[in-house]
């Protein structure tokens, strides 16, 4: 019962503002608590995670002093700051939101005690004024690589341009509305609220200029608006926006140190180009969507919409990563997409948030394309299947030697700087939130997975389950039970993939028309529908007992770049499905960089059950180059998400074309 509760909390605390606001998202997501994974791909990928990943990073915070910082800095022990980083603090605020988030999914009372620990030590750490940053407290500038992210003798909240004393505070806030709604515990909240006015009184009435360095604080002050209903936490939010950009560009766009690195170039609206740091863009992004739904704001809305035409058609990788630039873990100039991509964990993680809002804004499913695209390859991939070893930068090419992943040639079991860790441990156990969405009398069906579905249409509640093997099959099934008739329209994604459309924009095309269509039928019946906006329209009175089947051809395609895109001349890629496929040396003779595909010939699927916990792997035919000349091989391609778990080999995704 206590658990029905919270959810309900949730939903309630989560869009009560939708009454009180002249404007919010007009499409409403159905929230991942209404949304009970039942199995496949991600039901795996969600035991995982909850059993064994975020166990893990808390082990890892302790082991690295995250959390002894807090006891420290509360006062609770003595000892000094350890971290390489100050802002190490927002690594345990990640994973107790996700540790929340696990707790809304399933009851787990040794976890919830042991977040109630871990919440004694931050509300002990935590100054008689609410402010809260372990390495200012603990006075960590000898400790910290960056001294801007850690100890400032003149004073908190100085030089806030590259400092994360921000940046940290947005992810407790976040964390914080997480485990109020998971437990109805206000402890947290009330540290988060304290801090969040500490902020407010500084940069509202005593006049302190700063405001993020690295963007996330205006996400988590807007859910702390919205769970509060204290409208002050969403303007300053805005706030902390608009004093961007009221300084002169200096230096190249590329510049660590140039404004442009913390999207500081410009006024957020004037902002038409993806430049600098890629994770602290596309968070700001989508914060700036959420003030333009909450606020009615079209200078907001006509910004990200030209940024978002910016990335899809000139900077984003065919996995959906973002960030080209090492140095910057960023934006480098359009169509710059080497595939020793940098493609940060992180910002994968930042491109299905904003993706999933302009959704919510414009109901397009294009934004569900590339949310799906990077979901199941640049995003996924970060993750081991065990669910303990990582993927901070997600490369296109390997050649079996570079230590790519921060000092290590794979994947790696944590990093000084883990946010990547940390965010997927929040995000994973909320991945069904992004299956379904409503509006009026229109349920959108958005991503295919197993689960059971429980939502509002036209007042009346209406349960969907759906069965399916993808990613690896097109069969998906959808079975209704309600209490009585009830007239809605059934919205169902049509991928673009499945449309010869490789992605919404000509970055990437596929080299072939296929004449393949998607087959719906209702209660067994072929129906003839309408697409509006991406969606087959399906417009019934349904009861209990109503099926529908989706069947989406899954046809093993090869894509191309835009020919502007130099690493990728005379090369091209294999997509089945939503899914990229790579080649690693271990399948292939030892042979990956050297392969190129014969197109002529067809690819075959198959599904290995044993394989890599089960995956669908291609084979065909192509060449090797050898002393000799061409040598004819046997290839086979694995998807990309799971490269990189057996022996340490070179891989590729783009091979070279007869």
């Amino acid at each position: 019962m206590k658990k029905v509760l919270c959810m309900a909390c949730w939903l309630l605390a989560f869009y009560a503002n939708a009454q009180k606001l002249s404007y919010d998202y007009p499409i409403k997501p159905i929230d991942f608590t209404k949304v009970k994974v039942t199995g496949g791909f991600w039901k795996s990928r969600l035991d995982t995670v909850e059993n064994k990943t975020i166990p893990y990073a808390f082990q890892k915070c302790e082991e690295t002093g995250r959390i002894n910082n807090f006891i420290f800095a509360g006062g609770l022990k003595e000892g000094k700051f350890k971290g390489s980083f100050g802002f190490d603090d927002s690594d345990v605020y990640k994973i107790i939101e996700g540790a929340s988030y696990s707790l809304m999914n399933e009851r787990n009372p040794k976890l919830d005690a042991y977040l109630d620990k871990v919440i004694s030590y931050i509300d002990a750490a935590q100054e008689d004024d609410g402010y809260l940053y372990t390495a200012w407290t603990l006075k960590a500038n000898d400790y910290n690589k960056f001294q801007c992210c850690s100890y400032d003798p003149k004073g908190r909240f100085l030089g806030e341009k590259m400092s994360h004393e921000f940046y940290d505070a947005g992810h407790m806030y976040e964390a914080a509305v997480a485990h109020y709604v998971a437990t109805g515990k206000k402890t947290f909240l009330n540290i988060a609220t304290k801090n969040a006015d500490l902020i407010y009184d500084l940069c509202v009435n005593k006049g302190l200029q700063s405001y993020s360095g690295h963007q996330e604080i205006e996400l988590g002050l807007i859910k702390l608006f919205r769970v509060t209903n204290n409208k002050k936490y969403l303007d300053l939010a805005k706030l902390l926006l608009e004093r961007r950009g009221h300084q002169p560009l200096t230096g190249k766009k590329t510049d660590f140190d140039s404004p442009a690195y913390s999207q500081d170039h410009l006024p957020v609206t004037q902002q038409d180009e993806a430049v600098g740091h890629s994770v602290r863009a596309v968070y700001m992004y989508a914060a700036m969507a959420d003030i333009a739904a909450i606020t009615g704001d079209k200078a907001y809305l006509k910004a990200i919409d030209k940024l978002w035409e910016d990335i899809v058609s000139k900077k984003m990788y065919v996995t959906g990563g973002l960030g080209a630039a090492h140095g910057i873990e960023g934006f480098d100039v359009a169509y710059a997409l080497p595939n020793d991509a940098y493609a940060e964990t992180c910002a994968a993680i930042a491109n299905v948030y904003w993706n999933h809002r302009m959704f919510l804004l414009h109901g397009e499913s294009k934004y569900m394309d590339v949310l799906e695209r990077t979901l199941y390859n640049g995003l996924m991939s970060g993750l081991s299947l065990e669910g303990d070893k990582f993927f901070y930068p997600n490369p296109l090419v390997f050649d079996g030697k570079e230590k790519f992943n921060q000092g290590a040639t794979c994947r790696s079991p944590w990093f000084d700087c883990s946010c990547c860790p940390s965010n997927l441990s929040r995000f994973v156990p909320s991945v069904s939130g992004y299956v379904y969405a409503v509006k009026d009398n229109s349920i959108f069906v958005n991503l295919f997975m197993n689960s059971e579905a429980t939502l509002a249409v036209n007042n009346q509640t209406i349960q969907l389950a759906q069965t399916t093997n993808y990613p690896w099959s097109g069969e998906v099934n959808l079975s209704v039970k309600t209490s009585k008739l009830t007239p809605a329209t059934l919205r169902i994604r049509i991928p673009g993939w499945s449309q010869n459309e490789a992605v919404p924009s000509d970055l990437y095309y596929f080299n072939a028309t296929s004449s393949a269509k998607t087959i719906i039928k209702l209660n067994g019946k072929a129906v003839t529908y309408k697409i509006e906006n991406g969606y087959a329209l399906i417009n019934h009175a349904w009861k209990s007992g109503d099926k529908v089947s989706i069947s989406f051809p899954m046809e093993n395609k090869t894509l191309t770049s835009n020919a502007n895109i130099k690493a990728n001349a005379n090369k091209v890629a294999v997509q089945r499905g939503p899914m990229l496929f790579c080649v690693e040396a271990q399948d292939n003779d030892n042979h990956a960089l050297d392969i190129s595909l014969n197109e002529q010939a067809p690819l075959t699927a198959e599904y290995q059950k044993d394989l890599l916990n089960g995956v669908t792997v291609l084979k065909g035919k192509g060449w090797i180059n050898t002393n000799e000349g061409k040598q004819e091989v046997l290839i086979q391609m694995v998807p990309y998400v799971v490269w990189g778990h057996r022996e340490i080999k070179p891989m590729a995704v783009w091979l070279g074309k007869n």
